[in-house]
């Protein structure tokens, strides 16, 4: 079984990740929103991947983020999603199926 840590150093995420950057314009997406444009440097799991690893790879469940907007998205005590990762869960909800 793949570990997390591990996962993100698959030549899989990497290609994936990169391709969800190229798709985002390499802009922050959460920044977007609110009309700033600012360099992504880490792609988000919406639905989070030590909950859904089924999702690791779907692009709909992806978004490219800046780390200050990343940082935004969990709590890092609790690991659980903050009000702002929850709003990008609901979004993607029509998108990405979850059993």
């Amino acid at each position: 079984m793949v570990t997390i840590m591990s996962f993100y150093k698959t030549a899989k995420w990497k290609n994936k990740r990169e391709k969800i950057m190229r798709r985002d314009q390499y802009l922050c997406q959460e920044c977007k929103r609110f009309g700033k444009t600012t360099a992504a440097q880490t792609v988000h799991h919406i639905n989070p991947l030590e909950q859904h690893p089924e999702l690791a790879l779907v692009s709909a469940n992806l978004v490219s983020l800046c780390n200050e907007c990343h940082e935004r998205m969990h709590d890092r005590l609790t690991g659980e999603l903050t009000p702002a990762g929850e709003r990008w869960r609901e979004k993607a909800r029509g998108a990405v199926m979850i059993e």
